[in-house]
């Protein structure tokens, strides 16, 4: 099923004449960027050509698990140029060549980057640079990141990319990925959501709340109920329920398919009291 929502990207990824400026610029870096240095990593004293390559080899399931660290990136303070390998202080031009280490460079993350179709931008509040260009973006002070002007509105949740991504476990707040908030104002990797949607999964992760219009399955559940009718001994029996899209409470009648909420009239909701679980051999009795 389409579930018809309109997936809109919140926050791209964090970053980062043949003369000496531009040598090599092809044929240098690292899988994440295009660059002709590498780093000293402060934390460890080894030389890595990111700290993405960084924290992948020092967080791999092959160390020790009280050995496993991040670089803490903005302590950055030596770099060694790709062509000549001099080492030196954190600079955009190499002071032994002149080499253009990377020709967008940020001073304040001691980032590099060749590639600079990226629009790469650095925003002070979130004290990070990312990839899009400023002009496209806003930060929202509450939320604590920068979300996309093309973000129609937006419901905001105290620092909402400051926490893993409820599905795949990756941090949002500096990913490589794509992130998409849901209507609910939590966040997750866009092609997370697409994995769910694949899964006929359309609620929210962290809320349960659904996340797309769901009329279309409500009509198609109301057929259902409304073509198994249960034993006469449960035709009476009643439940309360909790409604995960509009936070109500119901008393209905207890069925073994789906409980609609009476405010607003989603299946989207769990049984709270007043019922009990079914085995499953007694519901297959039920319904055929």
């Amino acid at each position: 099923m389409d579930c018809g929502m309109k997936h809109q990207i919140i926050s791209h990824s964090y970053v980062e004449d043949e003369s000496m400026m531009d040598m090599g610029s092809a044929n240098y870096g690292c899988l994440h960027y295009q660059r002709r240095c590498k780093i000293r990593a402060p934390c460890c004293n080894e030389i890595f050509d990111c700290r993405h390559c960084h924290n992948d080899a020092k967080n791999s399931i092959d160390v020790d698990p009280l050995e496993r660290h991040d670089i803490p990136r903005h302590e950055i303070k030596r770099v060694i140029c790709s062509l000549c390998n001099t080492e030196q202080d954190v600079q955009q031009t190499c002071i032994n060549c002149g080499t253009c280490m990377g020709k967008y460079y940020c001073s304040k993350c001691k980032f590099f980057d060749d590639d600079e179709s990226k629009n790469q931008y650095h925003c002070d509040k979130c004290r990070i640079c990312r990839t899009g260009g400023k002009e496209n973006y806003f930060h929202c002070d509450r939320c604590g990141c920068c979300y996309s002007n093309l973000l129609e509105s937006h419901i905001c949740v105290e620092r909402a990319m400051h926490h893993n991504c409820p599905v795949c476990f990756e941090y949002l707040f500096d990913t490589t990925r794509d992130v998409t908030a849901l209507p609910c104002g939590h966040t997750i990797h866009l092609d997370c959501v697409k994995e769910m949607e694949r899964h006929c999964q359309y609620s929210c992760p962290v809320c349960s709340k659904s996340y797309c219009d769901m009329t279309l399955i409500w009509e198609k559940l109301d057929q259902e109920v409304a073509s198994i009718p249960m034993p006469e001994m449960y035709q009476n029996k009643m439940v309360w329920i909790l409604c995960n899209d509009c936070g109500e409470t119901s008393e209905v009648n207890f069925h073994v398919v789906a409980h609609k909420c009476l405010n607003c009239n989603s299946y989207n909701t769990r049984q709270t009291r007043g019922g009990h679980s079914l085995c499953a051999s007694r519901m297959s009795e039920m319904v055929s």
